[in-house]
């Protein structure tokens, strides 16, 4: 990859190639649970190298606006959240959800200096237990996203986030990185509860050469991995890439389907995210346990933070006898840190100018075309793929198929969302 390229493909502040690509899709921006209740305490938020401070008013209306009071630049994380406002504590000036200055105390009766100030704003709205914003134009924005975990009931999911100190790129290709399971995820595959006991487990131990056929679809990518299984049959994994930045991982028998968006910080730093669900049944008390203690796909995080507990300052715990004994290949524990210790050790932006590329690649080498494609057509005028609802309504699916069928013919029902629908799953 020549340096421009890279560079086109990971800076996403304003104004930028990618900036724009990402500013035309609802992305997640927190959680439901940092703002639980109205008047409940401002939280700061920085997406896509913007400095933000996100609040819930006294009729339980969210807030995304700049978090720098238009007065002399104080951080509105400081303010009072009261009477459907956030209130300066530097000088009081008010400003509601909108960013419209609603009061500046030290002006005269019947001054109308407040009607003149405001604050830039994004609509922020709970769906799926997560608050999504859309920082695009806002006569281009698509429909509320329809991805099916947030769909379901509560009681069928889970939702986390985390920080990950490096750009959100590396850390999104390695989610669509089938190849790696085989290796880095060994240990975990037989012993994680949110993994373990699927059949198809055994295809992912046995064969250490999948073959990738990747196909575009309205919204991404569906990208297909297959392993030998018996019979001379194929096990596929079929993973849906949904742009920007959204996958769905082939379920494992009955555990429940999960999945990644990554969603970029600054040039820097990204929020991991990761959810559960299962679409025909609510999680069980241990399968929701076992998320919260960081199993599966999710992390431990230090208490009263996003930030994993595991992390480069302490060499992600590693335990190298454990790594001897193959209980966990790379010696750190659990697969959400597996995955980000050696997508942060590349560094905070990956040098692409340095790698060599494989056949098992293929899926790395397609989604940056489109995202490439889609993020210069948008500087044209011409919106990217994946904004509606039809390309968000898609599963990820594990199957065993006859060599002469083609995956995508062969599973093109299940990988589309049906509600209640089984799910198609080795």
């Amino acid at each position: 990859m020549k340096r421009e390229e890279n560079e086109l493909l990971t800076k996403t502040g304003p104004g930028t190639a990618m900036g724009e690509l990402f500013r035309r899709y609802w992305i997640p921006a927190l959680l439901a649970e940092e703002l639980p209740e109205p008047d409940c305490a401002p939280v700061r938020v920085q997406l896509l190298s913007e400095r933000l401070i996100a609040f819930r008013d006294s009729s339980g209306r969210f807030g995304l606006i700049d978090e720098f009071c238009a007065h002399r630049g104080v951080s509105l994380w400081f303010g009072r959240v009261e009477d459907n406002c956030i209130r300066c504590a530097y000088h009081g000036w008010t400003y509601d959800v909108t960013g419209q200055c609603t009061e500046v105390p030290s002006e005269p009766a019947g001054s109308n200096f407040a009607k003149r100030i405001k604050l830039k704003s994004y609509p922020l709205i709970e769906r799926g237990g997560v608050l999504w914003t859309y920082m695009g134009p806002s006569e281009l924005q698509p429909e509320p996203p329809e991805f099916e975990f947030a769909t379901v009931t509560p009681e069928r999911r889970y939702v986390s986030k985390r920080f990950q100190d490096c750009n959100f790129l590396q850390a999104m290709e390695g989610g669509i990185d089938s190849s790696h399971v085989s290796f880095l995820h060994s240990g975990a595959l037989a012993h994680d509860p949110l993994f373990k006991g699927a059949k198809g487990n055994k295809y992912n131990l046995q064969d250490f050469k999948p073959r990738f056929e990747v196909v575009e679809s309205e919204g991404g990518l569906l990208i297909g991995a297959r392993r030998n299984a018996e019979n001379g049959n194929y096990y596929w994994r079929i993973t849906p890439w949904v742009m920007p930045c959204f996958t769905a991982i082939p379920p494992r028998g009955d555990h429940p389907i999960h999945g990644h968006f990554w969603i970029p910080i600054d040039d820097e730093k990204c929020w991991s995210w990761s959810y559960d669900y299962h679409p025909t049944r609510d999680l069980t008390v241990d399968e929701r346990q076992a998320m919260k203690d960081g199993k599966g796909i999710h992390i431990k995080v230090i208490p009263g933070t996003y930030f994993p507990l595991q992390n480069k300052g302490n060499d992600y715990l590693m335990d190298r006898a454990a790594q001897k004994s193959g209980a966990a290949y790379s010696g750190v524990d659990g697969i959400g840190m597996q995955d980000a210790s050696l997508q942060e050790s590349m560094g905070f932006i990956q040098d692409r100018t340095k790698e060599n590329l494989v056949a098992t690649d293929r899926a790395i080498m397609m989604a940056r075309h489109r995202l490439q494609k889609a993020a210069l057509d948008v500087q044209k005028g011409i919106l990217p793929p994946g904004r509606d609802v039809a390309s968000q309504r898609v599963r990820s699916v594990s199957v065993v198929l006859p060599p002469d069928v083609a995956f995508k013919d062969a599973a093109n029902k299940a990988l589309i969302t049906e509600p209640n629908a089984p799910v198609t799953s080795v």
